[in-house]
């Protein structure tokens, strides 16, 4: 797994708010984290419910490669998951200027902007 790469994960249980079920994910992780390094695996779910009011913590994904669906990146649940919970891909890989809007999503959600 690779950092940028789109894999479909098993979410379930969600709880409360979390976003659950079959979907894809971006990993996010430091390369230098490989399997190797832990057993975990650091990503951002995707969802097709596009909603372009978020933009400061979504970013929006055309569909490619095995991505079926125009999807988001939600950057607001970052989620460390046992790499058992992958259960196929990569289906997709982002871009670099999609990648570069995930990274500041991701500093807007942890407060390091």
């Amino acid at each position: 797994m690779r950092r940028g790469e789109v894999w479909l994960a098993n979410l379930n249980p969600p709880r409360g708010h979390e976003i659950g079920k079959i979907r894809p994910v971006v990993v996010v992780q430091a390369p230098e984290l490989d399997a190797a390094t832990t057993p975990m695996v650091v990503v951002l779910p995707m969802t097709t419910r596009i909603i372009d009011g978020l933009k400061r913590c979504r970013v929006t994904v055309p569909a490619r490669g095995r991505l079926k669906q125009q999807s988001q990146v939600v950057t607001d649940q970052p989620r460390a998951l046992d790499r058992s919970r992958i259960v196929d891909g990569p289906l997709a890989m982002l871009s670099d200027t999609e990648m570069a809007a995930v990274e500041n999503g991701l500093r807007i959600v942890l407060g390091l902007l």
